[in-house]
């Protein structure tokens, strides 16, 4: 990357991260030594094999899970030194996550999906409606409102995801593995979904192996045994 950055200008920055987790007497370490810095408004691909680190990673920057070592400062916050109040009132101010399994709520509709975030923090109904009806309009499934998870394609549940992580508007947006699960077409629809992001000036970070998304992205970190190996 260019010159260090100006910490008003970062939205993260990691600094010899440690990931180990523990399976009884075994230690798996996940991430090792690992100095990250983001810009806000950029988007980063995150790229390794499978047991890289990088589902870690995401997790450790949204203050879903804490490193065993090191610190994880986003958005100006070291999430290392607050209790999980204060993290969870966090992630709903300033993170959308998008997991490669979706986890959209099966018996709620994609409409409710994308509101239940909102009505957490107390949005009135009509406003909830409104900004709902919205955001599935951006990702081409107002026609789909009222159906359930088990009724949509793998990628409208993807497009539901993506809309469930911008209802509060939040400036840092996490993506695991978008189009793992999808064809070459439905996968664009995702791709279209992530240019519109970058284009409105979202911070993104987003594990994935298509060469679409990283082109798309404005540099990738790469990583191998936990390791950053070079990004470009």
């Amino acid at each position: 990357m260019a010159a260090k950055m100006e910490e008003t200008e970062k939205a993260v920055q990691a600094s010899s991260l440690c990931k180990e987790y523990r399976i009884g007497d075994l230690a798996i370490t996940a991430l090792r030594d690992l100095d990250l810095e983001v810009a806000k408004g950029e988007f980063v691909s995150v790229y390794g094999s499978s047991g890289a680190g990088k589902t870690t990673l995401l997790n450790i920057i949204g203050g879903l899970d804490a490193p065993t070592s090191g610190e994880i400062t986003v958005f100006g916050h070291n999430l290392t030194t607050y209790d999980e109040d204060f993290l969870a009132t966090f992630r709903s101010a300033y993170v959308g996550f998008v997991f490669q399994s979706y986890n959209l709520i099966s018996t709620l509709t994609a409409s409710e999906n994308v509101a239940f975030p909102l009505e957490l923090v107390g949005w009135a109904g009509d406003r909830v409606r409104r900004r709902a009806e919205e955001l599935l309009k951006l990702v081409g499934l107002s026609h789909r409102a009222n159906h359930f998870p088990a009724q949509l394609s793998g990628g409208e549940q993807q497009r539901v995801a993506f809309a469930r992580a911008l209802a509060n508007d939040p400036p840092l947006i996490l993506v695991d593995e978008p189009t793992g699960n999808l064809d070459l077409e439905t996968g664009m629809e995702i791709v279209r979904i992530l240019e519109s992001l970058k284009a409105r000036g979202k911070t993104l970070i987003v594990a994935t192996h298509d060469e679409r998304i990283m082109q798309l992205a404005d540099w990738t970190l790469r990583l191998k045994d936990g390791r950053k190996v070079n990004h470009k």
